[in-house]
């Protein structure tokens, strides 16, 4: 396995960080969705107080791979947990152990923040990350099924419609 330098990211990473939302967007079929910029990353991840965060992994000098992340909260448990939005890993260099060194690094964060849980979502077609994240131990929760509300329906919702 490969060594991956993991980094917090910083503001100036902010058109490295749309490279990659871009990448994993068109792996996952989805590069239609993309609204963000890199003055809504800057405005958003390196905040006073952001919400979100984002870690860089780097091969030598190359970056290869990111996460980003940020807390929920159990009520069950009483403590926060850790949320993976996004992990990504550039498709040349998926095959080397990045995306476990990225997602140990993210456990890590975890226990050292006292979380309870870790989780993320993946989507149904996609097998390969599947089997990846049963193999290191993660269960999928196939009685949960994920709502969102989104645009004009969020909207209307607001409104009281």
């Amino acid at each position: 396995m490969n060594k991956l330098n993991i980094r917090k990211a910083e503001k100036k990473d902010a058109e490295l960080i749309l490279k990659f939302i871009r990448g994993l967007a068109e792996y996952e079929k989805l590069s239609g969705e993309v609204t963000a910029d890199e003055e809504k990353i800057q405005g958003t991840l390196f905040t006073e107080n952001p919400k979100a965060e984002c870690i860089i992994g780097y091969a030598g000098e190359k970056p290869v791979a990111f996460a980003i992340f940020f807390h929920n909260y159990s009520t069950f448990l009483a403590k926060y947990g850790l949320y993976l939005e996004d992990l990504f890993v550039l498709p040349e260099e998926r095959g080397q152990g990045y995306g476990t060194q990225m997602l140990r690094k993210l456990a890590q964060i975890a226990v050292e923040r006292d979380c309870g849980r870790f989780e993320w979502s993946v989507l149904d077609w996609n097998k390969p990350a599947i089997d990846f994240y049963k193999a290191l131990g993660a269960k999928p929760l196939n009685e949960w099924t994920t709502f969102r509300v989104d645009g004009k329906a969020l909207k209307d919702l607001a409104g009281g419609k």
